[in-house]
């Protein structure tokens, strides 16, 4: 899982990247976010997910993003490094760790953890490289992990209705779907986004 999970921090990386100065205000498929604030989103959940597993129990401030100076395109490629180095650390996979964005009264098991950054990196560079309008080309062994953890962690449901929430119910699936179409859609994505009608 770690090898897929340096796949998703490399594309993430890639697509961010790409965004040029005047380009910060675009929509995402993220609703509620501009680029800016979906890209400040995932360097502060990159940061408070390194710090879940260097043993981070109680302190909230590491998911609380705050600029460099160096710019938001260099921020986030600081913290996607940060974050695959402490998920790499021995042993890290068999501990636990507090995610207190997701429930701040219970730890959860570290691979179960990984498994929710990288559904939530995959979706997140596709988000990116859409709102640019640029194409993103994963490799099929990576989608196909991330369907298997969206089916097992991302039921369908009220939960999916809830203001704020990251995945939406299900999408139409457009005529002749890959298996990334298809992921997309099923959390709630439109594979063809901006255009809705799939």
């Amino acid at each position: 899982m770690l090898e897929l999970h340096r796949l998703a921090l490399r594309h993430s990386v890639r697509a961010v990247d790409l965004v040029r100065d005047d380009q910060w205000e675009l929509p995402t498929p993220c609703a509620q976010w501009d680029l800016r604030q979906l890209v400040e989103h995932m360097t502060a959940e990159n940061l408070g997910f390194a710090a879940a597993a260097e043993g981070e129990r109680e302190d909230r401030t590491p998911w609380e993003f705050r600029a460099s100076g160096a710019g938001l395109r260099a921020d986030y490629r600081a913290s996607a490094a940060r974050v695959v180095a402490a998920f790499g650390e021995p042993g890290v996979l068999e501990g636990e760790f507090w995610l207190p964005r997701i429930k701040d009264t219970v730890t959860f098991p570290a691979r179960q953890a990984v498994s929710f950054h990288l559904l939530d990196y995959l979706v997140h560079s596709w988000d990116v490289a859409a709102a640019l309008g640029h194409p993103v080309d994963f490799e099929p062994e990576l989608v196909r992990e991330v369907a298997v953890i969206a089916e097992r962690e991302v039921p369908d449901g009220p939960r999916r209705l809830r203001p704020g929430a990251g995945f939406r119910p299900p999408a139409a699936v457009p005529v002749g779907a890959t298996e990334l179409d298809r992921l997309l859609a099923a959390l709630g994505r439109s594979p063809r986004w901006p255009r809705r009608s799939g």
